[in-house]
C-alpha cells in the first residue's frame, strides 16, 4: 500500500509539471495541506438487501479509497461521488484514506454494522444551542440503525432536512423561533424503521451571553467617560431622563455592569445644564452596542450643547444582531450640525430609527490617543511599539524596518515563523549603547499562539557578536520577563538589545521592552511565589502582608475600601539602600478599577525621607519600570514600598525587581 501511494503522488507531480509552462508555477505544491476531518456518510437501503451507499468527504480531499471492510477489493473514486456494496448482516470496519493534490493522505475508520432488524431503543437529544440563535442540536442512538433523519417540523417542509450516521450529531438553523412538530426517524437495513416525534421550542437568544470587550488602558486625562466599568464616568445629572423613550434597566453579565433599553425610542441623558462635559480635546466617540439577530433598527447617537445651542446626530451604522458591536466615530463626525461648540455638551441621546424591542450598551466614552504614557522603556526608543517600527529593526539592517501589527488599540512586534532554522535567522534588534562592564535589566512582554522558545539579550551588532543572551519558554499567554545581563568582555556605540526566534516554529509577539541600567534583584521573594516573607505591611515587622494564589500565581493582593492619606495602606520590603545611588524599581500592578498608586524607596523610620512616583493603574496588567534616585537618605534597613490608601479599589502587585546601578 505505501508503494502505491508513492506511485500515485510521483504521478500527480508528473502530471501537475507536463501541465505547467513555467517551473515557478509549482511552488504552490509546498503548501498543499494534509486533508482533514474525513468520514463517511452511511446510507442503506432499507429493503432487507443489504445494499449501502458510502459517501465519504473531507477538507483538502481531492480523492478517496474506501476500504469495504469485507472480502472486497478496496474502491478509489473522486471527491463528491459515492459507491454501493452489499453487506450480509454483521458488523464492519470501514476504512476511508483520503488523498490530496500531491498524494499525501490522511486514514479514518468508521464501524458499520448492518442488521435487517428494526432499530430498537431509540434514545434522542434535542436541545437549543447556548451560543447560536435558533440553532437546535440533535443527536442520537439506536441498536440495529446506521443513520437517522431529521424532518424539522416547518411548515411546507415534508422532507427530511439533514441526515447523520447513528451516534453522529446534526445542527439545524430555523428561521424563526417557535414551536415545531420535529421527528426522528432510525433507519437501518430493515424495511421498518422507527420514528421519534416531539413538540420542541426552538428558542431566539436575545440577550447577550458574555461581556462586551474590555476597553485598553488609558490615562483619565485622555478619556471622558459616559459609562465604562474601565475608566471613571462622569457624574450624570439625569439617567435616565424623565423625557426619554424607553424601558432603561442596569444588569451585569460576567460582573460587566452594562445598561438594558427595552422599547428603545431614545435614550436621554443629561450630564449638567450648567457647563457641560467638555469634549473639544477628545478624538473619538466609542460605543459597544448588543442587539438580537434580525434586529433591523438603525441606531444614532446625538450629542447636545443648550448653553451655547446647537446639536448633531451620527448613525453608527447598518445593525448587526447576536454579538457585541465595538463602534468608534471620528470626534469630527459631529462638525455636520449647528453645534455652537463641543465645549459644554449638556445632553446625550441614544436615538433609534423607529422602535427597537431591546439594546444593550456597555463602553460609551469619548477619548483621545494618549498624551503621556506610563511604560518606561529605559535606554531605548519607542519600547511598546506604539510609535509603530522605528527605530526596531530586523538583524542589523537599519533599513529593513520591524513587523508590528495593531489589535484594538495596541500595537507590538508579530512575526510567524513558518520553518525552524538556527535561532538567528529570524530577528528583532534596537540599536542602543552598551557600556563594557555594566550590568542591564531587559523586562519585556512576550507570547506566542504554542509553547517555543526564544532568546533574548544584550549584544554586539558587528562581528564578533559578542553578546548575553538567555533561552526563555513563551506560550499563548502573556508573560512579562525581566532579565538580568551582563555586558563583560564587549560594549559599543552601535550595540543592540536583541530577540533571537527563528529556531523553533510558532507566532512570536513582543511588547513592552525595557532596557535599564543595574542588575540583580536585590529583593527577596518578589514575586510572591514563596507566600508574604519579607513582605510587611507598613514597617510592622510582625504583620505579613496580604497575598493571593489564582490559577498556580502568587501575588500581593489587598482592597482599599476606605480612601484616606495614601501611606495609610501599605506594603514594604526591607532592603539596604545605599545613599546617593541611583535604583531601578520593576513591578507589575493592576486593580480592579482606574486608580493611583504610590511606589518607591524609602526609610522604614523617622524622617520617613524616600523617593516615590504616583503611577496609574488599571484592570489591565500592567509592568512599571521607575528609575529612583537616594540622593539624600540610605540606611540598611531602608525599604521599597507601595503606598495605597489614597483611593478605594482592589491593588494587585507582582514581579517586583529593584536593582542598583
Amino acid at each position: 500500500m505505501k508503494n502505491v501511494k508513492k506511485i500515485y503522488k510521483s504521478v500527480l507531480i508528473i502530471l501537475v509539471i507536463i501541465s505547467c509552462t513555467d517551473s515557478r508555477d509549482l511552488g504552490f505544491l509546498e503548501e498543499v495541506v494534509l486533508p482533514s476531518n474525513i468520514s463517511a456518510l452511511f446510507d442503506i437501503t432499507q429493503d432487507n438487501s443489504g445494499l449501502v451507499t458510502i459517501t465519504p468527504s473531507g477538507e483538502g480531499a481531492s480523492t478517496f479509497e474506501i476500504g469495504l471492510g469485507d472480502s472486497s477489493e478496496s474502491v478509489r473514486i473522486t471527491s463528491g461521488e459515492s459507491i454501493e456494496n452489499i453487506y450480509t448482516e454483521g458488523s464492519y470496519n470501514v476504512s476511508i484514506t483520503a488523498f490530496n493534490i500531491v498524494g499525501d493522505s490522511t486514514q479514518v475508520n468508521q464501524q458499520l454494522v448492518v442488521s435487517f432488524e428494526a432499530p430498537q431503543n431509540l434514545e434522542v437529544v434535542i436541545e437549543n444551542d447556548a451560543s447560536t440563535s435558533k440553532q437546535v442540536n440533535i443527536s442520537a442512538t439506536a441498536d440495529f440503525a446506521i443513520s437517522y433523519e431529521f424532518h424539522s417540523g416547518e411548515t411546507g417542509i415534508d422532507q427530511p432536512v439533514a441526515t447523520a450516521n447513528i451516534g453522529d450529531g446534526i445542527s439545524y438553523d430555523y428561521e424563526t423561533p417557535g414551536i415545531y412538530s420535529v421527528k426522528i426517524v432510525a433507519k437501518g437495513g430493515a424495511i421498518e424503521t422507527t420514528e421519534y416525534n416531539e413538540d420542541f421550542e426552538v428558542t431566539e437568544i436575545v440577550f447577550p451571553l458574555s461581556s462586551a470587550p474590555t476597553p485598553p488602558n488609558r490615562n483619565d486625562v485622555d478619556v471622558v467617560s459616559i459609562f465604562s466599568d474601565v475608566y471613571t464616568d462622569e457624574t450624570l445629572n439625569e439617567l435616565p431622563t424623565p423625557w426619554s423613550s424607553t424601558n432603561f434597566e442596569e444588569a451585569n453579565i460576567d460582573s460587566d455592569n452594562i445598561w438594558k433599553l427595552t422599547s428603545l425610542d431614545f435614550l436621554g441623558i443629561v450630564t449638567n445644564y450648567d457647563a457641560g462635559i467638555d469634549l473639544s480635546e477628545m478624538e473619538k466617540m466609542h460605543i459597544d452596542y448588543w442587539v438580537p439577530e434580525g434586529t433591523t433598527n438603525e441606531l444614532f447617537v446625538k450629542i447636545v450643547n443648550t448653553v451655547d445651542g446647537g446639536e448633531d446626530i451620527e448613525s453608527l451604522g447598518a445593525t448587526t444582531g447576536g454579538s457585541w458591536q465595538s463602534i468608534e466615530l471620528d470626534i469630527t463626525a459631529f462638525d455636520g450640525g449647528d453645534l455652537a461648540n463641543k465645549e459644554k455638551i449638556t445632553q446625550i441621546l441614544i436615538d433609534s430609527d423607529g422602535e427597537t424591542p431591546v439594546a444593550y450598551i456597555d463602553n460609551f466614552y469619548f477619548y483621545r490617543e494618549s498624551t503621556t504614557s506610563s511604560f518606561d522603556d529605559g535606554l531605548l526608543t519607542n519600547g511598546d511599539f506604539e510609535g509603530g517600527s522605528a527605530p526596531w529593526i530586523v538583524g542589523v539592517d537599519d533599513a529593513s524596518p520591524a513587523p508590528v501589527v495593531t489589535v484594538g488599540d495596541n500595537t507590538y512586534y508579530s512575526v510567524d515563523v513558518t520553518a525552524a532554522g538556527n535561532v538567528y535567522d529570524v530577528n528583532v534588534s534596537q540599536k542602543v549603547e552598551i557600556i563594557g562592564g555594566n550590568t542591564y535589566t531587559l523586562t519585556f512582554d512576550a507570547w506566542s499562539n504554542t509553547n517555543r522558545s526564544i532568546d533574548a539579550g544584550i549584544g554586539l551588532s558587528a562581528d564578533p557578536w559578542s553578546n548575553d543572551k538567555e533561552t526563555i519558554q513563551i506560550s499563548p499567554t502573556r508573560t512579562t520577563f525581566t532579565l538580568t545581563l551582563s555586558a563583560s568582555g564587549f560594549g559599543a556605540p552601535n550595540a543592540r538589545v536583541l530577540f533571537d526566534i527563528g529556531g523553533e516554529i510558532g507566532l512570536v509577539n513582543i511588547d513592552n521592552v525595557s532596557l535599564v541600567l543595574g542588575g540583580g534583584n536585590l529583593l527577596t521573594n518578589g514575586n510572591f511565589e514563596g507566600g508574604s516573607a519579607p513582605w510587611i505591611v507598613g514597617v510592622n515587622d510582625a504583620e505579613a502582608a496580604p497575598v493571593v494564589t489564582i490559577a498556580d500565581n502568587t501575588y500581593y493582593s489587598r482592597n482599599v475600601t476606605a480612601a484616606g492619606n495614601v501611606y495609610d495602606v501599605n506594603v514594604s520590603q526591607k532592603v539596604e539602600i545605599i545613599q546617593g545611588k541611583t535604583y531601578f524599581l520593576t513591578f507589575v500592578a493592576w486593580s480592579d478599577t482606574n486608580r493611583s498608586i504610590d511606589a518607591g524607596i524609602g526609610l522604614s523610620a523617622d524622617p520617613w525621607s524616600n523617593d516615590k512616583e504616583t503611577i496609574q493603574i488599571s484592570p489591565t496588567k500592567t509592568t512599571f519600570t521607575l528609575t529612583l534616585e537616594a540622593s539624600d537618605f540610605g540606611a540598611t534597613d531602608a525599604r521599597v514600598l507601595f503606598d495605597i490608601g489614597g483611593e478605594v479599589g482592589e491593588v494587585n502587585i507582582d514581579d517586583v525587581s529593584l536593582s542598583m546601578n
